[in-house]
């Protein structure tokens, strides 16, 4: 699903990523573990496309997810392969305040220029499959901050994404509402065929993915 090979990232004369090679296959949920600081988020930006590797020639970098690379895509392109095949679920919710919980899920859809019956249709299914379609057309300040995490979820999976990242998934909400959400991946998976890749300092989460790549100082190193 997700290959990359030779990641750097440099910020100044710092070097946070030092030649980076993961491969995730189709359908796994992986956790990357690590001390802060260890490069974790710097590479699920990267690998998500938010953020660009170093000096991609030099190094012969290369980032490909289901076979295609978008490693020297412009910002336009960059932003449609974004949106059609990357979900994205961070530690805070990143809702809008002012739109109800569907019209947040159904926003990726808009800015992609899906069919709108079919995007209701979907969205839908997922508010059911998430156990929230009572909080459709509720505002996040309605929400409490397990629901608010599940809209955000459902906003990932809306368009259908190749790969789902995730960044501290779980950091913000109480032991009871991470444990139902890790659950919810797994589940997400076994119906959708779903992958996951997520961020973690979770050690509940992070020992029942499918694999755990632990980081230390700008490299996985197992």
């Amino acid at each position: 699903m997700i290959k990359a090979s030779n990641v750097h990232k440099f910020y100044g004369n710092l070097e946070v990523l030092k030649g980076v090679d993961i491969h995730i296959k189709t359908g796994e949920v992986v956790s990357i573990v690590g001390e802060s600081g260890a490069g974790k988020s710097t590479l699920l930006q990267i690998l998500g496309t938010l953020d660009h590797p170093s000096n991609s020639n030099k190094y012969n970098t290369e980032i490909s997810i289901a076979g295609e690379s978008f490693i020297n895509m412009n910002d336009k392109q960059l932003s449609k392969f974004r949106n059609q095949n990357i979900g994205f679920v961070f530690q805070f919710h990143q809702l809008l305040p002012e739109f109800t919980a569907l019209e947040n899920v159904l926003l990726p859809t808009k800015i992609g220029g899906a069919n709108e019956k079919e995007a209701l249709d979907k969205a839908y299914a997922l508010f059911e499959d998430l156990k929230i379609e009572q909080r459709l057309h509720h505002k996040p300040n309605q929400l409490s901050g397990g629901e608010a995490q599940r809209v955000a979820v459902a906003r990932a999976l809306i368009n259908s994404p190749k790969i789902i990242f995730a960044d501290e998934p779980t950091g913000n909400l109480d032991s009871k509402n991470a444990d139902d959400l890790h659950r919810l991946f797994f589940d997400l998976r076994d119906k959708y065929n779903q992958t996951f890749v997520i961020v973690t300092h979770n050690p509940n989460l992070a020992e029942i993915t499918d694999r755990k790549l632990v980081m230390k100082d700008g490299m996985i190193i197992e």
